[in-house]
């Protein structure tokens, strides 16, 4: 009876926590974005021209190569294209990658602008050649349209136009492009070992990332900035499975392909990494939940009651939900034998993983090592680095670029945002705690589709507000 009593009690506590919930979402208005982008014909047709001749120089990075030449071609077109930029700024080029520093009136804050010169590959059948730079009904076709030659575009233009005007800032304005970032090469570690060795502390870094991205989740409607504040680390590990070998004809049990099975079955099935909503993720979802239908209004809106909820469940129902929780472990690649009838002495498989600060590099290999010694495999990490540490929300720096984006796009929402993709922007942890991953470019379905996918292309009217964007970041800099 005792027990009835104790039970009866907590389910009245729990209806009572609920009814809490329901009656502040109730409270608490629902909020609409309706921004977009105004259209600006004559500057759209201007700087679509301007992105569309960056888009047909061919900058497609390979991983090993610097191909210094053929970045160097890209350099003479910039400098065709934004002259006063390299009238103006003191240039520093470093095997293909740039660094720009614009003299301001003080130093002690500086301002770097980032956007990489190269682009992956483009493969596939295309509706506009990937190097045409067509420009067509608003649109400007081609690889690097939208990641990440607008960025680049945006802020050259944004320092051509101040230039033209006679401004001059308050702080250094350093322009910084690697020709490697696709590759995930020495071109950014280059230019920030120049900045250390000058002992340049930038007081913000914006690179790309974050974006301005229409319906960033389902059920999110319109337009919003999504604002990177946290980084993912990242990692490759090859898991090997060794044997003797020998003929397909009498195989023996627990082959080395068998054995690899058995592990990536259990690592699917039965998840080594630990889900939890760090700060980010809360403010992430906090921000976006008026936006929201009801549901997701009442158990976004009130994670002091759901998120232990949300935390069992989300990993189960949405692979993006998950990564925004938790390390993510992906299978990319598989070697074994050369024969079909022939059993391997060596199978490996490798695995792509993006590190949560919560269970980092170190936690989540050793977690991959622990079931991998279960099977007799051998792990061998090709290559890793640990989650960035995260953007402070309350920082004076954070709240300058929050209110330069407000003022660019004017009742556009901002939401602090979890990548879970990798940028240059790292490399420059080490010299400013401000790196945040913000490129002032609207990306719709089509451009998130078209990125490192078939025909990529960006539409004109995100350009002028790009532009608009930089120029004021570098205004209200002092």
């Amino acid at each position: 009876m005792i027990v009835f009593y104790v039970l009866l009690g907590i389910l009245g506590v729990v209806v009572l926590l609920v009814l809490i919930a329901l009656i502040r979402t109730l409270l608490t208005p629902a909020k609409t974005s309706d921004w977009f982008p105004k259209s600006d014909p004559q500057r759209e047709q201007v700087y679509g021209e301007i992105l569309s001749r960056m888009v047909r120089y061919e900058t497609v990075s390979h991983k090993g190569e610097i191909q210094r030449d053929k970045f160097l071609g890209f350099h003479a077109l910039l400098e065709e294209l934004f002259p006063l930029v390299h009238q103006n700024l003191e240039k520093t080029e470093i095997d293909g990658s740039l660094l720009f520093r614009w003299k301001g009136k003080h130093s002690d804050k500086p301002l770097v602008l980032m956007g990489h010169q190269d682009v992956v590959p483009a493969e596939g059948n295309w509706e506009h050649e990937p190097f045409s730079g067509d420009v067509e009904n608003g649109k400007v076709h081609g690889r690097g349209s939208a990641d990440d030659k607008s960025a680049v575009f945006a802020f050259f233009q944004a320092v051509e136009e101040l230039l033209k005007e006679g401004f001059v800032p308050e702080q250094d304005v350093y322009l910084s492009s690697s020709n490697t970032e696709e590759v995930g090469g020495e071109g950014c570690p280059k230019l920030v070992a120049e900045l250390e060795r000058r002992g340049v502390k930038p007081y913000i870094v914006n690179d790309e990332g974050g974006s301005i991205v229409t319906e960033p989740m389902k059920g999110i409607k319109g337009n919003f900035a999504m604002i990177g504040v946290l980084e993912k680390g990242q990692g490759n590990l090859i898991i090997s499975a060794r044997s003797n070998g020998g003929h397909s004809s009498y195989p023996p049990k627990n082959s080395p392909i068998v054995r690899l099975s058995k592990f990536i079955t259990e690592l699917d099935k039965h998840s080594p990494m630990r889900s939890a909503m760090n700060r980010q993720a809360k403010e992430m979802f906090s921000s976006m939940a008026p936006y929201g239908p009801f549901w997701m209004r009442l158990l976004f809106g009130n994670l002091w009651l759901f998120k232990p909820l949300l935390v069992l469940l989300m990993p189960s129902i949405s692979p993006q939900a998950a990564a925004l929780l938790r390390t993510t472990v992906a299978p990319t690649m598989q070697t074994g034998s050369d024969g079909c009838n022939v059993l391997p002495q060596e199978a490996t498989l490798t695995l792509n993983l993006r590190y949560i600060p919560h269970q980092d590099m170190e936690e989540s290999n050793a977690a991959i090592e622990a079931l991998a010694k279960k099977y007799d495999l051998e792990v061998h990490v090709l290559d890793a680095y640990p989650a960035c540490e995260p953007v402070n929300t309350e920082s004076e720096a954070y709240r300058l670029v929050d209110s330069v984006i407000g003022e660019a796009f004017p009742g556009l929402p901002r939401i602090p945002y979890v990548m879970t993709g990798g940028t240059d922007a790292r490399s420059y942890q080490k010299i400013c705690s401000t790196c945040i991953r913000f490129a002032p470019i609207v990306y719709g379905p089509a451009q998130m589709k078209g990125m490192h996918g078939l025909n990529e292309y960006l539409d004109t009217y995100s350009l002028p507000g790009g532009v608009d964007y930089f120029k004021l970041l570098i205004q209200k800099n002092i």
